[in-house]
């Protein structure tokens, strides 16, 4: 899910961006690299096989977890995330994912594409742990609080920005972008202008967007991450409704070069 906060910013369907403004950008650099690493589809890679070795001769084979500590700028605060066997399995295996491997691919996201630069300003993420229909449900208004919060931590900031927010519908445990929450996401973008004094703001506009469609019910969070990753490496405020000319769907090829990616970072972070 996508959301503008702070200074109305009008989407601009069909817009076009500088091919020579895409190739500064960090990002840019992602799909070179990834590239050198051999993979087939549907095969495990020798970078996967590599981090799967090293999982079987170590104690998280045997039940051992890993408390990981991410860095206070991938969601605005400071952020552990605890990683087991089971986590690791979804990679290998191509499982469904759950919000611990989620989390991590965030924080690579963070670290390769955005630290350090410009779009450490632009692009801004929501922690799927503290924003679910479960917690919605129960206490609307803390989970509004939590993303005012996430909201007044750009201070002064006058950048327009976009904030991901990966969001698991709970029916099924399916992974989205543009869920049934908008009732909580308005009140918390309302009270945010309060608090900063925005005044004279448009109404608060939502925009379904089309965007790659898994066909099947395990790769909801590949889709939803890697949706989010071309908009940071494309660095894309306005979102086309219809599509990005370069990803109109992703293979399977697509999906498995993000787990290099996340197995790489894992391996160079030693978190295993």
């Amino acid at each position: 899910m996508l959301k503008k906060a702070g200074k109305d910013i009008p989407t601009k369907s069909g817009t076009k961006t500088n091919p020579k403004s895409q190739k500064e950008v960090p990002g840019q650099m992602l799909d070179k690299a990834s590239k050198e690493i051999p993979t087939t589809s549907g095969t495990k890679s020798q970078i996967m096989m590599r981090l799967e070795k090293m999982m079987e001769e170590s104690d998280i084979m045997h039940g051992a977890i890993r408390s990981v500590d991410m860095d206070e700028g991938v969601f605005g605060i400071a952020h552990s995330e605890l990683i087991a066997k089971e986590d690791m399995q979804q990679l290998f295996e191509h499982e469904e994912l759950g919000i611990a491997v989620i989390h991590t691919y965030i924080w690579y996201m963070y670290d390769t594409l955005m630290r350090g630069t410009e779009l450490c300003n632009r692009f801004n993420f929501i922690a799927a742990s503290r924003i679910n229909t479960t917690f919605i449900t129960k206490n609307p208004t803390s989970v509004m609080n939590e993303l005012v919060d996430r909201f007044m931590v750009a201070g002064d900031n006058t950048t327009p920005s976009l904030y991901f927010l990966p969001f698991n519908s709970g029916n099924g445990g399916h992974w989205s972008k543009y869920p049934s929450m908008k009732k909580t996401v308005d009140a918390a973008i309302l009270k945010f202008r309060s608090k900063k004094n925005y005044r004279n703001r448009k109404d608060i506009t939502w925009v379904r967007v089309q965007c790659p469609q898994q066909n099947n019910s395990i790769d909801c969070g590949f889709f939803v991450l890697r949706f989010m990753r071309d908009i940071i490496a494309l660095n894309r405020i306005d979102i086309p409704k219809m599509y990005f000319d370069e990803y109109k769907s992703y293979s399977r090829a697509h999906l498995d070069e993000m787990k290099d990616e996340l197995c790489q970072f894992i391996i160079d972070h030693r978190i295993i």
